[in-house]
């Protein structure tokens, strides 16, 4: 899997989820603050995120995602285990 796969569906995901024109998504944005994303978006990214690689995110770690390197980072690491 690579980097740029996973960046794509997330940018996509929040482009279409929080209607933002998908060239306002970078790596360093934060959800919460570039965003106004609230917890039910961030869990509707996860679920996602889960679906399309078949891993597993805790609540814990969920809570630890606040940038959207962080979403694609975490992917990476749980695909890769």
């Amino acid at each position: 899997m690579e980097r740029s796969e996973v960046m794509e569906l997330v940018r996509s995901h929040l482009a279409e989820e929080l209607d933002l024109d998908p060239t306002r998504i970078n790596e360093d944005s934060r959800f919460r603050e570039d965003f106004d994303a609230d917890s039910l978006d961030l869990y509707e990214l996860v679920m996602e995120l889960e679906d399309r690689y078949g891993i597993s995110v805790s609540e814990q770690e969920a809570g630890e995602i606040e940038t959207v390197k962080d979403a694609v980072d975490f992917v990476l690491v749980k695909a890769d285990s």
